[in-house]
């Protein structure tokens, strides 16, 4: 995060072209050592040392094992300030207290040793941290949590579909209010089982059942009783009901929503779930859908490789958005495909690869998006590492921030130009120009030498 009152200062902290002498420099102040703790790589010894020296902990805590020398391990773990000592530690320690995810590899360091014993710590928290982080485990590992007297742990070891819930688990498990609702989401139910699940009138035990992938046409037909939004949507999604009925379940939730049920707008709106098995489900069944009144069958259809060239033509022009862009991911899109999509209405700069990114997009017209009205669209020509000089300063004389901010990360701006932004009224600005890498070790001093540094 920038520092508001300091940006080029944490700026700099975090630019990876930042020289030792810059960065033990920056050590004495607080803006700094802030950005310092973004960094990534490796840290010198004389640069550690310099956090100690000016540091409580702070820095220390988000500076990884192997980006620190054995020798300087050894420092901070015979520091005389447990603030320093223990700091890394602690917040370990206190991610694992308030059940929050921590990455296995930190697991083991903290606590030194390997995910295998920590199975077994006595701790009941520690056990469910690694049962939530540590998703390839054996299935000797896995059967003991399903066994741990924790519920806490049980239900960290069946959140996620995998590892999985052996067979001879499941009756057990389903019996477990702990793990109930979790296993209820993907294993193969029995009728039986499936009975008893709805017999709790439980709601979270229904929509994880409604979401089960395994349900046969029976147990489909017996959740079509229910008024639940997010029931309703799962239910229209499966493959066992035919077209009217999902009709009819989307209609009425989308009344609920208009009605101003929560769940349905969360069901309509925000919902991720999809029907996943038409992916594996044979071509001409796929290709039903593609003239069906509902998006999300579309889309998953778009996500397909096999189509025919006119389904996909299709598919290009649907009304829907995200149906686009899931077929303008295939392999072969034709460039031009990819040009009109993404100047009409951007890229989803959270799914990755971007389209612009895509083999086929035609790279060199990425500088011609700078005169496109949308922001989001302008922004795009940044992505091309040899933008023009013209360009870049019209992009940085944008009102808009995340433009300027663009502008000051790319690897084509002058010194010129970057000095500029370097004084942006906009903090984050700032903060992205000090730590671009080619920012001269010039600059770099004189940044250093007016905060006194």
């Amino acid at each position: 995060m920038t520092d508001l009152h300091h940006p080029r200062l944490s700026g700099l902290g975090r630019n990876p072209a930042a020289p030792e002498d810059v960065l033990v420099r920056l050590a004495a102040h607080k803006a700094g050592r802030h950005g310092m703790s973004r960094r990534r790589g490796p840290v010198t010894d004389a640069v550690v040392e310099a956090l100690l020296e000016h540091d409580n902990g702070d820095v220390i805590t988000t500076l990884r094992a192997e980006q620190i020398s054995p020798a300087m391990r050894g420092r901070i773990a015979t520091h005389p300030n447990p603030a320093i000592r223990d700091a890394r530690a602690d917040f370990i320690h206190r991610l694992v207290e308030y059940a929050a995810p921590v990455v296995p590899v930190d697991l083991e360091e903290v606590y030194g040793q390997p995910l295998a014993s920590l199975a077994e710590a006595p701790d009941p928290k520690l056990r469910a941290a690694v049962a939530e982080s540590w998703y390839r485990r054996p299935a000797s590992v896995q059967a003991a949590f399903l066994a741990d007297p924790d519920p806490g742990v049980r239900a960290a070891a069946t959140r996620q579909r995998q590892p999985g819930v052996p067979a001879e688990w499941w009756d057990r498990c389903l019996a477990d209010p702990a793990v109930r609702a979790n296993v209820a989401r993907y294993i193969p139910l029995t009728w039986d089982q499936f009975a008893r699940l709805m017999e709790t009138g439980d709601e979270d035990i229904q929509r994880a059942v409604a979401g089960n992938p395994h349900l046969t046409a029976a147990m489909v037909a017996r959740l079509l009783d229910l008024d639940d939004p997010l029931v309703r949507v799962a239910v229209a999604q499966s493959r066992h009901v035919d077209d009217a009925t999902r009709d009819r379940l989307y209609a009425l939730v989308e009344a609920q929503r208009v009605d101003g049920d929560i769940d349905a707008e969360v069901a309509m709106t925000w919902n991720f779930t999809e029907p996943a098995w038409m992916y594996d489900a044979p071509l001409d069944e796929r290709l039903s859908y593609l003239d069906g009144p509902h998006a999300i069958f579309r889309r998953v259809l778009a996500r397909s490789r096999d189509l025919p060239e006119e389904a996909w033509r299709r598919l290009d022009d649907d009304p829907d958005l995200a149906v686009r862009r899931a077929a303008a991911r295939r392999p072969d899109t034709p460039p031009e495909v990819l040009e009109r999509l993404v100047r009409a209405h951007g890229d989803v700069h959270h799914h990755r690869p971007l389209l612009v990114e895509h083999p086929n997009f035609p790279r060199h017209t990425l500088r011609t998006f700078v005169d496109e009205p949308a922001s989001n669209v302008r922004s795009l020509a940044l992505k091309d590492p040899d933008l023009p000089l013209p360009a870049l300063q019209q992009l940085a004389a944008d009102p808009e921030p995340f433009l300027r901010r663009g502008v000051a990360r790319h690897p084509n701006i002058t010194d010129a130009l970057l000095e500029r932004l370097l004084a942006d009224p906009d903090p984050n600005v700032a903060d992205d120009a000090a730590a671009n890498p080619v920012l001269r070790p010039t600059v770099m001093d004189r940044i250093l030498t007016e905060a006194d540094l």
